[in-house]
């Protein structure tokens, strides 16, 4: 009786002990599946998590090599830049250098020039002192590119379409070769000229001879008579081909009818500075 009783007394302990432990059970199951869901969203997570931080870490190693790249290119471009401003700066020393001799020998020809400019002037004015009884209708004196023009009329020189000379075209040469003796770096150009009015006799064919014959006559009086170094000295005729006025008028063509001498320096010294490289 005593083992009936227990047994019945266990069954329901038994029944209470199995329920219970079924409904344990369905509790931990929920659990621990709501744990595993955890547990999968958080490894999801981390996942998603390690793939944007490898994402990330690839953006920051091309990023750094962009950078890298960047500052190789620009160092390139900044050794180019310079490469290209030391040639400049080499070039613009050159051209410095050329501007600075170039400014040197004009400097050495202006101060020729002006040199040549001065000694002209004096010379015109010596040259206009010893012929200073002469009237202006007979002989002018003046500067004319770069020359000293000493203007003789045929009325002082020549007798009328003859290169015979006049007494008093003598004595103004004499003058002037005095002058010239005292200055002999200066070198004499003697040329002729006449009017339009065509010429013909037995001693001249045309212009051309009577203007070269009077150049000569001068030349030969300067150089002959006077004594003057026939290195010195050309003679040249123009026949009416250079006029100083009309020749449609007396007054004009007896301003035609004349003799120039001009007289220059010697152009050794202003040619070197002008050759000089």
């Amino acid at each position: 009786m005593r083992q009936l009783f227990s047994a019945h007394a266990f069954l329901p302990a038994l029944a209470l002990l199995i329920l219970l432990s079924s409904q344990t059970s369905c509790v931990s199951s929920r659990k621990y599946d709501r744990a595993q869901s955890t547990i999968y969203g958080l490894r999801q997570d981390s996942l998603e998590n390690y793939r944007l931080r490898q994402s990330l870490e690839q953006e920051i190693l091309n990023l750094q090599q962009s950078f890298t790249d960047y500052q190789g290119d620009a160092n390139d471009e900044r050794a180019a830049l310079l490469a290209q401003l030391d040639a400049k700066s080499i070039a613009l020393s050159e051209k410095d250098q050329t501007l600075r001799a170039r400014a040197e020998h004009l400097r050495l020809l202006q101060e020729q020039i002006d040199e040549q400019n001065a000694a002209l002037n004096k010379l015109r004015k010596t040259v206009a002192d010893a012929l200073v009884n002469f009237n202006s209708d007979e002989l002018t004196v003046q500067m004319k590119n770069g020359f000293v023009q000493v203007s003789l009329s045929d009325q002082l020189l020549f007798e009328s379409a003859s290169a015979q000379m006049d007494p008093k075209g003598k004595d103004a040469l004499g003058r002037l070769a005095v002058v010239l003796k005292n200055n002999p770096d200066i070198e004499i150009m003697v040329v002729g000229h006449t009017d339009s009015l065509p010429i013909r006799t037995v001693r001249y064919k045309d212009n051309w001879d009577l203007s070269v014959d009077r150049a000569v006559s001068v030349v030969r009086l300067l150089t002959v008579d006077f004594g003057l170094d026939g290195k010195r000295v050309q003679a040249a005729g123009r026949s009416s081909y250079f006029p100083v006025a009309t020749n449609e008028n007396k007054e004009g063509r007896a301003l035609n009818r004349r003799t120039e001498i001009l007289l220059a320096p010697k152009l050794e010294e202003l040619l070197q500075v002008i050759e000089a490289p």
